[in-house]
Formats: C-alpha cells, sequence, structure tokens
C-alpha cells in the first residue's frame, strides 16, 4: 500500500498542477499549494478534472460560456436543458482537443455529442468523452544512492457517457436533467500487484434554461438565461477506498443577449459565473496552530459526503466571504455572425490567482451550411508560462433538420419535373 500511495500522490500532483495552475507550484502529499516565491494558494481539488474541459469551439471560441448560449448539438455539455428550445430537430456534433501542446504531444480530448427532438416540447440528448492523457513516467522515493525508485510506464485516461432529457415548461423556459458514468484509470499499462483501484462514479446534471425573442427595431434579437449543477455524484477512490477524492461538482449560471442589426447582421454577447461545489482542502500543517486543530480539519475534510461538500463549499473558504468570491470564474464571450452562416468569435476567461491563475483571451471562427458546421478555437494566455496557452478545439456538426430539408427539397424538385 506503501507504493501504491506514492504513485497516487506522485500522479495526483502532475494532473493537479496541469490543470489548475498557471503558475510555478509545488504541491504536497496532502494538497498544499506552494509558488516559488513560497507563497501559499489555496486552489479547490478535485478527481477526474478533464470533466470541467470545455470540449467545443463553440464555447471555446467565446471564453468558455455555454449556459446561456443558443441550443447546439454541444449543449450537453454545458446546460442539457438548451435542447428543448432548439428550432432544429436534432443533430450530432464531433470535437477535438490537443491539449497542453506547450509541454506534451499525447495528450487529447475527444467530445461526441447530440440531441433528437421527439416532440416540440421534449428532447433527448447523449455525448461521449474520452480524455487520454499519454505516457507518465512514475516515481516513487529515492533509494540509498538518492535515484528514484522506477514504477513503471502508465498510461491514463479518463471517460464519461452520459444521456439527458429535457421539456418545454412554457414557450420559453425549458428544464433538462443528465445521468452520467465517470470512469477514470490513472494507472492504465502498468503490470504490478499494487493495491489500486480504478475511479468510477455516476453523476446526475439538473438544469433550467430560458430563450426568448425580443423585437428591437424591427428586427427579431434574443435573450437568454441557463443555470445548471453538473456532476453531482459520489466520490471516487485510487486506493481501494483508503482515500476518496470529490468530483467537479460545478454550479454555472450566465445569460445572453443577441442583437439583429438587420435581416442579416447579429452581434451576441454572452457572461457565465462558474464554481466548484467541493470543500476547500484543509491544506497544510503550518496553517494550523495546533497539531489537534490540523488532525480535526483534515478528519472534516476527508469524511465529508459529496452532497455535504456541495453545501459545505458555500461558506468554508478560509478567508471567508473575500476568498468564497475569488472560488467563482468568469467568462464572457462576442459573436458576430452574417446570416448565420459565418461566424467570428472573442472571448475572456479569468480565474483568481489564488485558485489557479487561469485567465487567457480565446478567438474562433465557424462556418454552418445546410447539413454541416465547423468551427475552430484557438486561446491566448495572459498569465506568464500558462501550460494551455495555444490550445486548439475543433468542432464538426451536423444538423439532422438541414438534411431533411436537403432531402425535401430534392423531392420537390424531382416532382415537379
Amino acid at each position: 500500500m506503501r507504493k501504491n500511495k506514492i504513485k497516487v500522490i506522485t500522479l495526483a500532483t502532475l494532473l493537479f498542477t496541469s490543470f489548475t495552475t498557471a503558475t510555478a507550484v509545488s504541491v504536497d502529499k496532502n494538497g498544499s499549494v506552494t509558488g516559488e516565491g513560497g507563497e501559499s494558494y489555496n486552489p479547490l481539488q478535485t478527481a477526474i478534472p478533464s470533466l470541467s474541459i470545455a470540449p467545443d469551439a463553440v464555447g471555446g471560441g467565446m471564453g468558455d460560456v455555454g449556459a446561456a448560449t443558443a441550443p447546439d448539438y454541444n449543449s450537453q455539455h454545458w446546460n442539457p436543458a438548451k435542447y428543448a428550445l432548439s428550432q432544429s430537430r436534432g443533430g450530432v456534433g464531433l470535437s477535438y482537443t490537443p491539449w497542453l501542446r506547450k509541454i506534451v504531444d499525447d495528450i487529447d480530448l475527444v467530445y461526441l455529442a447530440g440531441f433528437y427532438k421527439p416532440t416540440d416540447r421534449t428532447a433527448i440528448g447523449a455525448s461521449f468523452r474520452y480524455f487520454n492523457m499519454g505516457k507518465i513516467n512514475l516515481t516513487g522515493e529515492r533509494d540509498a544512492s538518492g535515484n528514484p525508485q522506477d514504477l513503471g510506464v502508465a498510461q491514463p485516461y479518463e471517460m464519461a457517457f452520459d444521456a439527458s432529457f429535457s421539456m418545454l415548461l412554457s414557450e420559453y423556459w425549458s428544464a433538462g436533467v443528465a445521468l452520467r458514468f465517470i470512469y477514470s484509470d490513472l494507472f492504465n499499462g502498468m503490470n504490478d500487484e499494487d493495491d489500486y483501484s480504478k475511479a468510477k462514479a455516476f453523476g446526475a446534471d439538473i438544469a433550467f434554461a430560458y430563450r426568448k425573442p425580443v423585437q428591437i427595431n424591427e428586427h427579431e434579437s434574443t435573450v437568454g438565461f441557463g443555470v445548471a449543477i453538473t456532476n453531482i455524484g459520489n466520490k471516487v477512490s485510487y486506493d481501494k477506498d483508503a482515500s476518496q477524492q470529490f468530483i467537479p461538482t460545478n454550479f454555472r449560471i450566465g445569460g445572453s443577449f443577441e442583437y439583429a442589426f438587420d435581416d442579416f447582421n447579429r452581434l451576441g454577447f454572452a457572461l457565465d459565473l462558474n464554481k466548484l461545489l467541493v470543500p476547500t482542502p484543509y491544506g497544510s500543517r503550518s496553517n494550523y496552530e495546533t497539531d489537534e486543530e490540523y488532525q480535526e480539519a483534515k478528519r472534516k475534510y476527508e469524511e465529508c459526503s459529496s452532497i455535504g461538500g456541495i453545501f459545505r463549499s458555500l461558506g468554508d473558504a478560509p478567508g471567508g466571504f473575500k476568498e468564497e468570491l475569488k472560488e467563482f470564474n468568469i467568462s464572457m464571450g462576442l459573436e458576430y455572425s452574417y446570416n448565420r452562416k459565418f461566424m467570428v468569435r472573442g472571448g475572456y476567461f479569468n480565474e483568481s490567482a489564488d485558485k489557479g491563475n487561469r485567465k487567457y483571451f480565446s478567438v474562433g471562427a465557424g462556418f454552418h451550411l445546410m447539413i454541416f458546421e465547423l468551427n475552430a478555437a484557438y486561446l491566448i494566455s495572459i498569465a506568464q508560462t500558462n501550460p494551455l496557452d495555444r490550445t486548439l478545439r475543433f468542432s464538426l456538426g451536423f444538423d439532422l433538420g438541414g438534411i431533411k430539408t436537403l432531402f425535401g427539397s430534392n423531392e420537390a424538385e424531382t416532382s415537379e419535373d
């Protein structure tokens, strides 16, 4: 078990620093994060962080927004309630993201999502996410000569499959739920007898969306609102329940406004707030006056249930309300579209320096034809040494309604001939 714990700590540290920080830090076995100059950070920590990655190039090109933007085939990640508000009968999309290309060249995310509306008031959706983490050389304690122990090479990966159902509550309001199976194998490829385990979890989403057309200057603009709590699920373990970790339960709320200049030119704005609904880590021994206080804080954190962690996360920041506000990430984006066929996007994402310091701009573009849509996005970091800098996203989508219209028009032309 000792060797297994070393491996868990080693791999978890690599993944944690890659996902949550844009500065050079060190992470100890208790999760305490320290900067180059000895400054202390207090970011929220979860297992399976890939669930929080924005998978598509539409939201990715607008600073990672999606709570209240127009429904599309990738709404399953952002807010599944939006599917019921879609004007299309259905759609399917495939997204690909090469991840952390400034550091390695073998980490990527593949995301397949789609939906179908069997009636005008209801919609069903599904998605599959696969996150390949490449190869990681694991090392353990140093031997008598000072050389780290070679524990082998792991090829970790994470995946999730989910399905959703959404329906209209009124003409402009909709609600949706999703159920998700989550699987993570951090030691894939390791052939030893260590007592490690694969992490498995079931998660659920609860979401609401609002979208209403408004007349401005004789043209139809649109206002939107959305709220979603995602990944409400059990804690996971990589060491046969010797220790457990929270999955990234997230609260997302946002609004959008799309202004129509005329029949062809439109400009949309969207703003999202995100907060992880997981407890703040207990940190290191140096943060407490006595060892008893430290042990008590550690016990409460480790024994906290996933549902209890949601409520605890609303007011457990050591710095009080001021630090609690730092746990909200802000993302905002703009989209200009011409005739809904050509789109140009830009956005900004901001995270407190104490909670991860992810700060970046994003740009993107898209083309929409009758049947398919192609989108691309590019991330530009403004935080020093951010490993996410120059991240690309690509999305290809197919509109089932467009396919039906195409074949319908062909049939009409044939009958006329």
